[in-house]
């Protein structure tokens, strides 16, 4: 097995003449950099007239293999070989690398060289930029050293890789669906618990058209009447920074997710005492954002006083409910059902995909209210259930890494010639992971 630098093997960035014959408007194939996955995850759909990517935007056309340049799309392995295009011709990100080969180097080889460990970990070590804006420059793919088999032999391992790493990527793809159906799961098994019949029973009346018939043990009460709302500070330039101060630890909405408290990055602030003092967040309040994905706004979440002294900005709402009227962990919990997301969505100021709501709709959130008592024993029976699907779906997710783990040993073996593809089967590729 001979050892050649790619240069002698294939075009790095080269010009695209296809891309020049076009008229100004002809349609092409655009590609941004969300859209460069491999596999059928690969979506070419977008279109653009040429005119509107004539400058500023990467050529290419069917045949290359592109290869994200920026950090952590390239640690990720979402190198493509791209075919299909629109007259054969795209354009997209400039955050990709071309690779045209040669008549030396089957291009299905290169794509799942370029997928090992080796040139993945060879290719962060040479990255450059500031963090979090780090590339990989185009002289590591020039200097990189690749092992050439014979061109017959590339393409045997090429077919190998081609059919067993599409029967792993086919695993892959259904437990994700599995753990997506378990998301589902949890959901419904969360709604049924604390408003039993909203998914197979809604009344249909007006304005909560998706609630069910409360009864009287668990009348429906207005969150403002059972609990109070603390708003967060401000975080601008303009705060008073002289006299009495206090510097705390403070929230922001990332930290506050569906259900938890993100607590790996906590900003600290510097404001006066009696500001901080407005501010800090107790023990079993419930967390709530004043805006976010749609999907995710109005979720609530404990904090149970994981930092002392933390304060929170004011785009998170820190409730406080009354101790003899509403168990935090059954408010939590309520803004997760299908109640719950119905209500922030259907009552939040959308524009697109985002949305946000403010206190006064956060108070007026009805919840079907039994005593504190019943809460207790509701809240314990719906996290029961979320945490044995949280199991199941904590052992699918170790299974995806394990496939993605052996699939990428497996490249990496099959094209450094740690054995013979003609004789192989792949069929200890997924051994302990069942289909």
């Amino acid at each position: 097995m001979n050892t050649v630098r790619l240069r002698h093997l294939a075009q790095i960035n080269p010009p695209t003449p296809a891309f020049d014959r076009l008229a100004d408007d002809d349609e092409l194939t655009f590609i941004p950099m969300e859209s460069v996955w491999p596999d059928n995850r690969l979506d070419i759909s977008q279109r653009r007239r040429k005119s509107t990517v004539a400058t500023g935007y990467t050529r290419f056309q069917d045949g290359d293999v592109l290869i994200p340049k920026i950090t952590p799309t390239f640690e990720a392995g979402r190198a493509v070989l791209i075919r299909g295009l629109l007259s054969g011709v795209g354009t997209g990100t400039t955050e990709l690398h071309v690779v045209r080969t040669g008549p030396g180097i089957d291009a299905r080889f290169l794509l799942h060289s370029v997928n090992t460990h080796s040139f993945l970990k060879l290719g962060t070590a040479e990255m450059y930029g500031v963090a979090g804006q780090q590339r990989v420059p185009d002289s590591f793919l020039r200097n990189l050293a690749v092992q050439l088999p014979p061109l017959a032999e590339q393409r045997r391992i090429a077919d190998f890789l081609d059919t067993e790493t599409a029967r792993i990527d086919k695993l892959i793809g259904l437990r994700k669906v599995q753990e997506e159906i378990l998301a589902e799961k949890s959901y419904s098994s969360v709604s049924e618990a604390l408003v039993p019949g909203t998914l197979a029973q809604p009344m249909g009346n007006w304005p909560w058209t998706w609630l069910p018939e409360t009864t009287k043990d668990r009348p429906l009460v207005r969150l403002g009447y059972v609990c109070r709302l603390q708003n967060g500070l401000t975080v601008d330039g303009k705060r008073d920074v002289s006299g009495d101060v206090v510097t705390r630890p403070y929230l922001r909405v990332a930290n506050v997710q569906a259900g938890n408290v993100a607590l790996h990055t906590v900003t600290e602030i510097t404001v006066p005492r009696h500001v901080a003092d407005q501010s800090t967040l107790r023990p079993n309040d419930v967390l709530m954002t004043e805006g976010g994905d749609l999907d995710k706004l109005g979720r609530g979440a404990i904090w149970r006083g994981e930092i002392a002294g933390c304060l929170h900005q004011n785009h998170v709402f820190a409730l406080r409910p009354e101790p003899d009227k509403l168990f935090g962990e059954y408010l939590a919990l309520m803004t997760q059902t299908v109640h719950g997301r119905s209500y922030f969505e259907s009552t939040g100021t959308k524009t697109t995909n985002l949305a946000s709501t403010n206190s006064s709709k956060i108070l007026s959130f009805p919840i079907p209210l039994p005593t504190v008592a019943v809460q207790r024993v509701l809240t314990r029976q719906a996290q029961e259930a979320l945490d044995a699907v949280k199991g199941v779906s904590q052992h699918l997710s170790r299974q995806r890494i394990v496939l993605a783990e052996r699939r990428q040993a497996l490249i990496t073996a099959a094209v450094t010639g740690q054995f013979d593809v003609s004789t192989a089967s792949g069929r200890n590729v997924t051994d302990g992971v069942n289909a």
